[in-house]
């Protein structure tokens, strides 16, 4: 009887093999493989070919058909050229090797005299192995070119990112694409005034403006040619994010962010720490302060509008003078727009354990104090601006010796615990091979140990970073001094003049806890400058006002234990009874009115008056 099965002859080229001449193209290959199952009777022959595919991928779509073709039972012997053709990771050509022996199917190899008829052959893995060798070596030569190419400066990136262009006199110049750096630049600016990237994102979607891959196509460029968008407006948050991120931006060649394994072709990102870059070998797009400024913003707390479509403008920029926390924005529910600002470590269950105190400040107040502050500094420095230098100079020289001595002071504790979590880790190995410590409660103790390596070994890089900072330091009251001329009005901060003034901001426990009348030390520090308090602006108080906050502290401490009293004896309960339906009744009116502003505005919206749609039903696949 006739067989029906087929004779696959497989031939395959990557590029790599290109190099080797003519001898290992497919065309000879194929006449190589046509002769010799004419000669040796092989029938029912059929081509699978993979052009220009790596061995070490087995996702070729040629090998892929003949492999479907031994699983469904329908192959009797494959043929190539030689065992290189099948693959070049030793590994897996030994998997599918047995996968064909257990099929049934015979292998033959031509030129390596392979025919797995004939039995076992001792010296087949050893061919294979010098496969992946060849493949190897091949990759690191090209890894030798390339490193080479990215130390000596030149561009490593197969496409610019978006904003730039290739020139066309010169493949290895980069040239600014005035359209889409606009771009650049407006997302920059709208991450300084307090938008994220989810916001961006969708103000650029309804704007219908190109997203990176749809612009760099109409310009030839780019890695995705003949991929047809279906929305060619759709803008990802993480797009976003990952422009913000970029040094090429700032004129810089940023080489060897990625890695490639010589296998699966894939990139891996590396640490910042190993990446190469050559600063100004292109027009930058961004300015160093703008780049700065984004990066701060980026790392502190996002922003995210509330209820009432706003945003907390000093998100990010307070934090608790006492535990180093930063500060969330709260919104009282009393019917007030009040914004109020927290210690994020006080609330963290169990409460008070990580700082004792809510450090509780209103926004208002920190405003009016930031906004009064820089009139101050403003109206101080125009009177003498080289005096105005001189003092701050010499302010920065003492506050980086302080903050150089906490650093390292922290730096040397952080070391310390290193060390012994490190013992530690050794030490719980140790019980759990001795059978001392159950598996489970030593995975639970490594998980425990290795989170916090990581957490310790982050904030030691952070100091590190900052230490070395010092010693380079770029502050200067010559860039302070071209912000206040920038803006010069101070009446109304907005989120952009907050972000390009203030480094950050320590708030202290107010002076009387519970009491919204007292007061409350905050320490503002300015970019450039630092902490810096104009002379006239902090005056110590008069004799009169001395005596006038003894008054009112008396009369606090009076209504406290009257208070105090009727709360022992029930007195207060019963005022508290008799009142708290008034005062719920006044609070509910006041909400209502503030939701009737908001859904004026458009900010919110009832679900009684959203449009009803039917429900809509997707049939499942089978």
């Amino acid at each position: 009887m006739k067989s029906t099965k087929i004779t696959p002859l497989y031939e395959r080229l990557s590029r790599d093999d290109e190099l080797q001449g003519e001898s290992n193209s497919i065309t000879n290959q194929k006449k190589l493989l046509e002769d010799y199952a004419k000669r040796n009777g092989y029938t029912n022959i059929v081509h699978f070919t993979d052009d220009g595919v790596s061995g070490l991928r087995f996702d070729r779509p040629g090998f892929t058909a003949m492999m479907k073709e031994v699983e469904n039972g329908n192959v009797d012997t494959i043929i190539l050229k030689d065992l290189s053709r099948l693959g070049r990771d030793y590994l897996k050509v030994g998997q599918y090797m047995e996968v064909l022996r257990q099929k049934g199917v015979r292998l033959i190899a031509v030129n390596d005299g392979v025919d797995s008829f004939n039995g076992d052959d001792d010296f087949t893995p050893f061919r294979n192995i010098m496969n992946e060798w060849y493949a190897r070596d091949t990759s690191k030569k090209i890894k030798s070119v390339f490193k080479a190419k990215g130390n000596s400066g030149k561009h490593v990136s197969s496409c610019p990112p978006y904003g730039y262009l290739k020139s066309a006199e010169d493949k290895n110049k980069w040239i600014v694409d005035e359209e889409a750096a606009e771009v650049v630049r407006r997302i920059f600016r709208m991450t300084v005034e307090g938008k994220g990237p989810y916001q961006i994102s969708q103000i650029l979607q309804k704007e219908k403006v190109d997203m990176p891959a749809v612009h760099l196509q109409k310009h030839n460029a780019g890695l995705h040619q003949k991929v047809v968008f279906e929305n060619p407006y759709r803008w990802g948050s993480s797009t976003i994010a990952e422009i913000l991120k970029k040094y090429e931006y700032l004129g810089h060649t940023v080489n060897f962010k990625t890695r490639k394994h010589f296998k699966d072709k894939k990139s891996h990102y590396v640490d910042e720490s190993e990446w190469v870059i050559f600063e100004n070998t292109q027009e930058p797009i961004i300015d160093q302060q703008t780049f700065d400024t984004v990066q701060k913003i980026r790392k502190n707390v996002r922003r995210y509008p509330n209820g009432w479509g706003e945003v907390a403008p000093l998100t990010g920029l307070l934090f608790c003078a006492d535990c180093g926390g930063k500060m969330y924005v709260h919104r009282t529910n009393n019917g007030k727009r009040e914004s109020q600002y927290t210690c994020s470590q006080y609330s963290k269950v169990p409460v008070g354990k990580l700082c004792k105190t809510q450090h509780r400040i209103k926004e208002a107040a920190v405003l009016q104090l930031i906004s009064e502050m820089l009139k101050e500094i403003y109206n101080y420095a125009n009177e003498d601006k080289e005096r105005f230098a001189e003092i701050i100079q010499e302010a920065q020289s003492q506050q980086n010796q302080e903050d150089i001595k906490k650093s390292r002071t922290r730096l040397a504790v952080i070391k310390q615990r290193l060390a012994e979590l490190e013992t530690l880790a050794c030490k719980i190995y140790e019980d759990n091979a001795l059978g001392k410590l159950s598996d489970e409660r030593y995975e639970t103790l490594d998980g425990q140990y290795a989170k916090e390596q990581k957490s310790l070994k982050a904030e030691m890089c952070e100091l590190e970073t900052s230490i070395d900072g010092y010693a380079k330091n770029e502050k200067s009251a010559d860039k302070f001094l071209a912000l206040l001329e920038k803006y010069q009005n101070f009446d109304n901060l907005t989120i952009a003049m907050l972000n390009e003034f203030i480094e950050k901001i320590l708030v202290h426990e107010r002076a009387r806890k519970g009491s919204s009348d007292t007061t409350q030390e905050v320490e503002i520090y300015f970019n450039f400058i630092g902490r810096f308090v104009p002379p006239d602006f902090a005056q110590e108080p008069t004799p009169e006002e001395i005596e006038e906050m003894r008054k009112k502290e008396e009369l606090r401490d009076r209504l406290h234990r009257n208070y105090l009293r009727r709360k022992e004896n029930g007195k207060q309960k019963e005022y508290e009874e008799r009142t708290k339906t008034k005062k719920k009744a006044e609070i509910d009116e006041k909400k209502n009115a503030l939701r009737a502003e908001d859904i004026q505005k458009g900010v919110f919206i009832r679900i009684g008056d959203m449009a009803k749609k039917e429900p809509t039903f997707r049939k499942a696949a089978i």
